[in-house]
């Protein structure tokens, strides 16, 4: 696999990856407990996949099988879903610092995804509440 070069990095791709995790944050709190607690296993357990392909060989399965075990616990408590955010934040950084983003075309796809992803896990270690109990005032 070719190594790309990374392009610069502006304020776009510091701001951008905090807007998509709000409004992840915010499609999540759409569903009711205890869906959405265990469709974030589910996605916890597809982004420990995200990497299969990303040219780290065996390493890329290990993660993916510490992911399935974060995300089978994450299925009882928000705290190992949280975790696993941290842990893809790490890969995240790993293949960014390769020149494997997880997105092929898009050179800073890792870098914004390490950004995006320790929001979601603190949001997750809080336990995941809905954003529509911090601003009564809205209603879905």
């Amino acid at each position: 696999m070719q190594v790309q070069s990374r392009p610069d990095i502006t304020i776009i791709q510091l701001i951008a990856p905090l807007v998509v995790a709000l409004i992840y944050i915010t499609l999540c709190s759409l569903f009711k407990e205890p869906n959405r607690r265990n469709f974030s296993a589910l996605m916890i357990a597809g982004a420990g996949a995200a990497y299969l392909n990303g040219g780290l060989l065996g390493w890329e399965f290990a993660f993916c099988t510490v992911m399935t075990g974060v995300a089978y616990w994450g299925l009882k408590d928000y705290r190992f879903i949280g975790i696993g955010w941290l842990l893809h934040t790490a890969w995240d950084t790993v293949h960014h610092l390769y020149g494997t983003p997880i997105v092929p075309f898009v050179p800073l796809s890792s870098f914004g995804c390490a950004i995006c992803d320790p929001a979601l896990a603190l949001w997750y270690f809080q336990g995941a509440p809905s954003v529509f109990t911090w601003f009564p005032k809205l209603k879905y």
